[in-house]
């Protein structure tokens, strides 16, 4: 299981005025139906929308060209909801602030997740997928002085690419309540151990997987009388294992006294026959670059400042090659924002790897 903590943070999430004036994003969301005005159905202005509004976002280049999004449109109704809302805002600063408050809403999302947990955001790579990721990753990575932003290949369906590459795992446990003072039973441990085994056998087969599974082990122990356990790895030095432990993490350990193993858990793995999932095999050549190259300039707002930002198709970044921002960075399934002064390359596996500027 992945430990993951959501935000209502989005592309759809809409932007509002609260009965004090404040500017307000999300958790409300246009979804897909009738999504942002861009889209040619919303009439309530999103992230999406402010997004293309400050340039980020390319008309022509959405999908891979495939889908253009309506500038006009969405200029003319934001400008008419925001007489509605008696605000006298520009659209930019207005689209501007839409960013602020949506990147502020990840950003506390992402302390959450590093900085409570006492991990050093600076010791770490931020990760940015999907379709509106590499549009937001940048702005925080400099927020919480993140030195590199990982944009992999083909963002937009990371998650699909991972579940068809990923190994096929099952979780199988046990409550037995065992009391322990001195010698573990690992007799009955092996019988009890054998058994998963062979209901984790039993069900691969009944799906039809073919192969070798591999097995671990493990044991939730505690002493007598305690409300919580730790898990142990299976091995003939079980006890041990577990005083040691449970002094690493609490400070202290009780030599001798009464333990009780709790639930037997065996993790069933088998791996996946999908050897290398690359960006090579899935892609495919935008409108936009078709018969000429695409690389062009275009304004692109940065910190309020219009930008003459380089506009670059993903699939034509040659890897070892050295970019330098501000540019933006359209593909099929996402876009990428790269501020000025940040740069950019591609790895040896397509990932698109961001460096905070120095």
């Amino acid at each position: 299981m992945l430990d993951i903590h959501t935000v209502g943070a989005g592309g759809g999430s809409l932007a509002r005025f609260d009965s004090a004036g404040v500017l307000r994003v999300g958790p409300e969301s246009a979804g897909a139906d009738p999504g942002p005005i861009c889209y040619g159905r919303g009439t309530q202005p999103t992230v999406t929308d402010a997004n293309l509004l400050l340039g980020r976002l390319q008309p022509t280049r959405f999908l891979g060209g495939d889908f253009t999004l309506d500038l006009d449109r969405t200029r003319r109704v934001t400008q008419e909801w925001l007489k509605k809302q008696s605000s006298n805002l520009s659209l930019e600063k207005f689209a501007a602030g839409v960013i602020r408050v949506v990147n502020s809403t990840m950003e506390k999302a992402i302390r959450v997740v590093s900085i409570e947990r006492g991990r050093d955001p600076r010791q770490f790579a931020l990760v940015a997928f999907g379709g509106a990721g590499g549009l937001h990753a940048c702005a925080l990575a400099e927020a919480l002085s993140i030195p590199h932003v990982i944009v992999p290949a083909l963002p937009g369906a990371l998650s699909a690419l991972g579940i068809l590459a990923s190994d096929v795992v099952k979780d199988y446990s046990r409550t037995v309540l065992w009391r322990v003072s001195r010698n573990i039973p690992h007799a009955q441990l092996t019988r009890e151990f054998a058994a998963l085994g062979k209901k984790a056998a039993k069900d691969f087969a009944a799906e039809g997987w073919q192969g070798r599974a591999r097995y671990a082990g493990s044991v939730d122990v505690r002493y007598r009388g305690q409300g919580y356990e730790l898990n142990i790895p299976r091995s003939k030095n079980l006890l041990k294992d577990f005083e040691q432990e449970h002094k690493r993490r609490y400070g202290y350990a009780h030599s001798g006294r009464e333990v009780e193993l709790v639930t037997l858990r065996l993790c069933a793995t088998l791996k996946s026959s999908t050897n290398h999932v690359g960006a090579g095999a899935f892609a495919r050549p935008s409108r936009a670059k078709l018969g000429r190259s695409s690389t062009v300039a275009a304004a692109v707002f940065f910190n309020g400042k219009k930008r003459a930002a380089k506009i670059y198709a993903r699939e034509e970044l040659h890897s070892g090659m050295k970019y330098s921002g501000p540019a933006v960075i359209t593909e099929y399934s996402a876009t990428t924002v790269v501020p000025p002064g940040s740069r950019f390359h591609l790895d040896r596996v397509s990932n698109l790897v961001i460096s905070a500027r120095s």
